[in-house]
């Protein structure tokens, strides 16, 4: 069984809630999951894709491989036209 929490939500808030569920035929509960658990998948998702960043800022630390954007951009519009292309060359390592 689910737990329950109680939430205090301003008054405005509560009216636009109470619109919404009738507007849309659910109940005003059922909005506030919807909302929490989207909020929630929102915050993990960049939770990840801060970690993913910084991981790979390190690796870039640790290899010291860096390349030009014009470089990547150049080889991306080769990538969309052809099967294999040749991979730039780092700018620094």
């Amino acid at each position: 069984m689910a737990a329950t929490t109680t939430i205090r939500l301003p008054p405005k808030l509560r009216a636009r809630l109470s619109a919404l569920a009738r507007q849309t035929g659910r109940s005003a509960h059922s909005l506030i999951v919807e909302a929490v658990e989207r909020h929630a998948a929102y915050e993990e998702q960049l939770r990840s894709l801060v970690r993913e960043a910084f991981a790979a800022d390190a690796e870039i630390e640790k290899s010291g491989e860096v390349y030009r954007a014009a470089d990547v951009n150049a080889w991306m519009a080769r990538l969309a036209v052809a099967d294999s292309v040749a991979r730039p060359k780092p700018w620094r390592k």
